[in-house]
């Protein structure tokens, strides 16, 4: 099982700022509070052949991913579609989406609401506490509503049902007041070769007194503690003032 979880994020209404993404910070807590991270993010507008580029890349990748949005019946609501033009397959009716649906909705089902029951051929059933219309995984994507209402109780199921526990990453920073980055960027290639198990940061800013660099090791907690210690000492031997974030 992956450590890191993808997002595609679907909506024009995003991108064009007419509403704002509520998707990505929610997702990241989510997944953090299990110990996984995300791996990328993508923001992708309703239009059919973008969203059906994209959705065959992130079924290609090697990690999971959440997809959020395009799943209602009207015509700009093309998630669906999509997905399962992606994976290869033919868009189904889903006895078992169908009938919840039938009993949310009953006579006023017809004609437009049961269409949320055609999905991927093989999909898997996402259960929606909110108002009984799932979501559904086809492959390694799991799609739910754009509502983050619906969202978030549907994701938390996934990650149950999925997604077990795991170790959260921990990570070690230190501030390098007056440093500029460009100076040590050798210093910092021979500690990534040294320390393949951990990811390295640098975040260089300017402040009133002038440039500072931030650099961040996370992994494992073993393999950061050896890595920091080595960090810091090879910082010393350059005679840099080194602080502990």
């Amino acid at each position: 099982m992956s450590k890191d979880v993808g997002l595609v994020i679907i909506g024009t209404e995003i991108l064009s700022g007419k509403r704002e993404d509520r998707h990505f910070l929610r997702s990241r807590q989510q997944l953090a509070r299990r110990g996984y991270g995300v791996a990328w993010c993508l923001i992708v507008p309703d239009i059919r052949d973008i969203l059906l580029t994209q959705l065959r890349w992130t079924m290609a990748q090697s990690v999971p991913f959440f997809a959020f949005g395009g799943l209602g019946a009207t015509p700009d609501d093309l998630t669906r579609a999509c997905a399962a033009a992606a994976a290869g397959v033919a868009l189904s009716r889903h006895a078992e989406a169908e009938a919840l649906i039938r009993q949310q909705f009953g006579g006023e089902a017809e004609p437009v609401r049961v269409r949320m029951a055609d999905l991927p051929a093989g999909a898997r059933l996402i259960p929606n506490p909110v108002n009984n219309v799932p979501g559904f995984s086809i492959g390694s994507g799991y799609f739910f509503p754009g509502f983050p209402q619906m969202a978030e109780p549907m994701s938390d199921w996934v990650l149950t049902q999925y997604f077990p526990p795991l170790v959260a990453d921990i990570e070690a920073r230190v501030l390098l007041p007056s440093a500029r980055e460009g100076n040590l960027v050798p210093l910092m290639e021979s500690f990534c070769a040294a320390h393949p198990d951990i990811r390295f940061s640098s975040l260089p800013s300017f402040t009133a007194t002038g440039p500072q660099i931030e650099l961040g090791v996370a992994g494992q907690e073993a393999h950061v503690q050896v890595a920091i210690r080595d960090l810091k000492a090879r910082l010393n031997l350059m005679g840099l003032e080194v602080q502990d974030l």
